[in-house]
């Protein structure tokens, strides 16, 4: 592909390329800036391209990629370094967890709800809690796609309302019963 036609099918992409930018970067200058940063590397590669392939595809890969590695500078950026003997990297300063009884206790009485499910809930649920895919679970248990989906999401239902029925007077104090409320 010569230059011109190079330039001419870019030009041709141009808007279609900054309202993609827009679209990943959700501010005006940042787009600006990748857009520009895109053009600089599609003619800078220009030999790369082959003819008879995808431009267009080829422009967004391009594009794609330049805000995937600016946004991992971004986050490195923000990395602070924790200067104690272990060398361990926090992503952030401002961020403590707090790990006591109260949680470890939640966590029990969640598996407990999650196991008084009827296995024809609880097994589809907790393959996809663990990371399967809904077809991978399909295939697995040999249900349709549909059935398994439904399965998921009867489940997610029933341990809400176990939820609610347990917890709803312990973190709901704009409650009607409530005395705070009445003041």
């Amino acid at each position: 592909m010569s230059t011109i036609e190079f330039n001419v099918q870019f030009g041709q992409l141009s808007r279609i390329l900054q309202s993609f930018a827009y679209s990943l970067t959700k501010n005006v200058e940042d787009a600006k800036d990748l857009f520009q940063e895109t053009a600089f590397r599609a003619m800078t590669n220009r030999d790369k391209f082959r003819p008879g392939t995808n431009f267009k595809a080829w422009l967004f890969t391009i594009m794609k990629n330049i805000f995937i590695n600016n946004y991992r500078k971004k986050v490195k950026a923000n990395t602070i370094m924790d200067s104690t003997d272990n060398m361990h990297y926090i992503n952030s300063g401002s961020v403590t967890v707090k790990n006591d009884a109260n949680s470890n206790i939640l966590m029990d009485e969640l598996n407990g709800m999650v196991e008084s499910l009827d296995d024809s809930l609880k097994v589809p649920f907790v393959m996809h809690y663990e990371g399967f895919k809904y077809q991978e679970i399909a295939d697995e248990l040999s249900l349709p796609l549909g059935t398994v989906k439904s399965r998921i999401f009867f489940a997610r239902k029933e341990l809400k309302e176990q939820i609610h029925r347990r917890y709803d007077k312990m973190f709901m104090p704009w409650d009607k019963e409530s005395p705070a409320m009445n003041n």
